[in-house]
């Protein structure tokens, strides 16, 4: 099995407490609310919201992704860390075991804040994945992803 480690970061003109609460704490009411065209639902499953939950999250129709597991393997409200693994997906079942997506969000020197990301794929077997693929597709959708965030709340600052 190998191991591909991404490490980005995202800057977002948002609190970090409260863009922490959002992407973290409130995930299964506004995301869907944020992204309607992209997110169809997102719910708890299994357990209750902290280390051990797995949620579910289902896509709008036509896109890659059907719907995602997730695993929350740590939540700290305190220094705003976050971490989830992706369990199950329908897209690379065949190649990857699971992603563990550790965040940390802090000030930025400007103002708002800066999720910093580490990504930990976990290849099955001999498969192989285009690490700059990976770079590429998804750390523009998760950079996408916190730009709608930051947008809901500059539209809505009293939320």
């Amino acid at each position: 099995m190998g191991v591909i480690t991404l490490e980005n970061e995202f800057a977002v003109a948002v609190a970090p407490a409260k863009l922490f609460k959002a992407y973290c704490l409130e995930i299964d009411t506004l995301l869907p609310k944020i992204l309607p065209e992209h997110i169809k639902s997102s719910e708890i499953i299994e357990g209750n919201g902290g280390p051990g939950t797995i949620r579910k999250i289902t896509f709008a129709e036509g896109k890659d992704l059907s719907y995602a597991k997730q695993k929350i393997e740590a939540i700290d409200e305190e220094n705003l860390t976050y971490s989830f693994s992706l369990i199950e997906a329908n897209v690379w079942k065949d190649a990857v075991e699971k992603v563990t997506y550790e965040h940390k969000f802090v000030a930025a020197p400007e103002g708002g804040s800066i999720c910093k990301r580490t990504s930990t794929y976990y290849i099955k077997g001999d498969a192989e994945i285009n690490k700059d693929q990976i770079k590429d597709v998804y750390g523009k959708k998760t950079a996408g992803l916190f730009k709608a965030v930051e947008a809901y709340f500059l539209a809505n600052p009293d939320v």
